[in-house]
């Protein structure tokens, strides 16, 4: 008879907006062990599951802390009461608490004042547009029972609430009949009860104990201050991250972030991390928001698994209206389940941009062939063991389907050429990452040289810049077009691959996208933004932040004869991260910082 041996939840502290699954252990009639579901429609052996989920309400309301939300709050923030800012967001367990948030909680204050000038809908601006049928959707409305008897929860419609117990100021109010629950903005504060049991097909009754579990009182899902587009000429106000404008003036976003791959985020890495918001289920809806919440034209994502691709980020993004493209890592060198394997993943959105061709680079293949071409056949094993890091890079050649309005460039394609890569290769392996750097850069001439197109080269190069010998040599070869013979990264070669150094140049004239903030003149926010930058690299002070590493290995590289910069997404500082924490955090779900650049091309002059 099939019979249920063990429930338990991937996470213990529920937070809205994201699903819980429990993990059901089943033994089959056959005394098969399984986790696969054995619903009402599919009954085995005469015998199915029935799932119920229950909100323990009691008639006291208890408030959770915004900041740390397992802490119970103490006390309320009057001004976001009169700001009409969710009153999640008002509640702190402790004045030392408040206070050490208070840079992060005023600009909430000021964010909120801001959008009620604008348009009087605060609660759109402060938190994101979302498609109401995606995923990303979180409940921002008051506490209170469902008024919808055909509001859905899981795949089962919920119907008007069933009082199961009342009790010494207690009540038990089911809320889903699904496997799967997503906790709402009424669960905040109450504890939810699970239950799962079998059911005889035929007579309905049930067979065996009820399974059950408790979870802890639903938490908020917590929000960053929101990062804002920032004019790179000072001339304009501070703008809102929307794309609305920029259908008219011919204008287009690029969005680069590393997204820290599940299968890297380990808790002992990370052990600053709260549990639950490093869990894969908290982390994907909060980085969905993030990255829909920006509203790029252009998406390159790094450390994207496989199945998160195929099963989430493309689903979603597709309802956003962003089309996919991905190349994961090669599998040569990697042991394990192939769904772990990471890769980068482009997005762009239909409406702006079509796909005209799409080129992956395995570095693992350039190795091999580099190792035919140089190495003696006595050291090819030792070579290619060197050289092969399953590392890859996607490149799009996208057109646009937009206009810059230019007299002469009337009827002529605007074509555009995007790299995303990740180059991860150990600290003592320089010479190959400064070959896998260059081998891309030389294909990227190669496209370069057979269309008139402007570059875009993004992603998470592991390489930090610097002045001089000071900076890495990668960084240097992509910001500076060559390497000084004499930098100490071309020491270790034993392989030959970096000589002669005089090869190791390029003519993409490629300028990062951040230095603009250098360049540029006094303005609103710019002042801010140049004192969280590297006086003397003109880059950001970091886009990777954790309790080991602190320091800029993120870029958005330009062809600067064809683009220029209008705007740059504003740049986090320790205090947004909080003082006491590092990333991934509840706010920020990754250990990298997205970076977003607002372009222009520049009229092709005539021919």
């Amino acid at each position: 008879m099939l019979s249920v041996l063990r429930v338990h939840l991937p996470s213990d502290i529920p937070i809205v907006g994201c699903e819980l699954t429990p993990y059901v252990l089943l033994r089959r009639p056959d005394k098969a062990l399984s986790t696969e579901d054995v619903p009402e429609s599919a009954p085995s052996d005469g015998h199915f599951l029935r799932y119920k989920w229950y909100r323990i309400q009691s008639d006291k309301k208890v408030a959770v802390c915004s900041v740390h939300p397992s802490e119970q709050a103490t006390l309320q923030c009057l001004g976001c009461v009169k700001a009409k800012i969710p009153v999640a967001k008002s509640y702190h367990c402790s004045p030392k608490c408040f206070s050490d948030a208070w840079q992060h909680h005023r600009a909430l204050h000021d964010r909120a004042a801001s959008a009620v000038s604008e348009n009087g809908n605060e609660e759109e601006e402060l938190f994101g547009r979302f498609n109401s049928s995606g995923s990303g959707v979180v409940n921002t409305a008051s506490s209170g029972s469902f008024s919808s008897s055909t509001l859905t929860n899981g795949s089962v419609p919920l119907y008007p609430h069933t009082v199961t117990q009342r009790s010494g100021g207690v009540t038990w109010i089911e809320v889903g009949r699904s496997k799967t629950y997503t906790p709402s903005a009424d669960d905040i504060g109450h504890v939810l009860k699970f239950e799962c049991v079998v059911v005889d097909a035929e007579t309905k009754l049930l067979v065996g104990h009820v399974n059950t579990i408790l979870t802890s009182c639903v938490i908020p899902a917590p929000s960053p201050s929101p990062r804002r587009l920032i004019p790179v000429s000072g001339v304009d106000m501070m703008g809102n991250v929307d794309s609305d404008d920029r259908v008219s003036s011919g204008t287009f976003t690029v969005l680069s972030y590393n997204i820290l791959a599940d299968v890297y985020a380990s808790s002992e890495f990370y052990s600053y991390c709260p549990s639950w918001a490093l869990s894969w289920q908290y982390r994907r809806q909060n980085l969905l928001r993030e990255i829909v919440g920006y509203r790029a034209d252009i998406v390159c994502l790094q450390e994207v698994q496989s199945d998160h691709f195929e099963e989430f980020f493309a689903p979603e993004l597709d309802k956003h209206g962003y089309e996919a493209l991905y190349k994961k890592k090669t599998i040569e060198v990697y042991g394990g389940n192939i769904n772990t394997i990471d890769g980068c993943a482009t997005f762009f959105r239909r409406d702006r941009f079509s796909n005209v061709k799409k080129y992956e680079v395995e570095f693992n293949k350039a190795a091999q062939s580099l190792t035919e071409a140089l190495v003696p056949s006595t050291q090819k094993k030792a070579a290619l063991n060197r050289l092969v890091k399953d590392n890859v890079a996607l490149i799009a050649v996208l057109e646009a389907k937009f206009s810059n309005q230019g007299g002469d460039n009337l009827g002529k394609r605007q074509l555009l050429c995007v790299a995303n890569t990740h180059i991860n290769v150990p600290q003592d392996l320089k010479d190959v990452k400064l070959w896998q750097v260059h081998t891309l850069l030389k294909g990227l001439e190669k496209i370069a040289a057979s269309a008139d197109i402007p570059m875009l080269v993004c992603g998470d190069f592991n390489s930090v810049p610097g002045s001089e010998h000071k900076c890495s040599a990668p960084h240097s070869l992509l910001a500076m077009g060559k390497v000084d013979p004499l930098h100490p990264d071309l020491l270790v070669d034993p392989l030959g691959i970096l000589r002669p150094p005089s090869k190791l140049a390029h003519q993409l004239l490629l300028v990062s996208a951040y230095s603009s903030f250098a360049r540029m003149g006094a303005g609103p926010g710019l002042e801010q933004q140049k004192r969280r930058l590297d006086s003397t690299t003109n880059e950001p002070l970091f886009t990777n932040c954790t309790r080991d590493f602190i320091g800029t290995l993120d870029y958005i590289f330009y062809t600067a004869d064809s683009l220029t910069v209008e705007s740059l997404l504003e740049l986090l500082d320790e205090d947004s991260l909080r003082k006491d924490t590092a990333l991934p955090s509840p706010e920020w779900s990754s250990d990298h910082i997205a970076l977003l650049a607002e372009f222009r091309c520049k009229p092709r002059p005539r021919r």
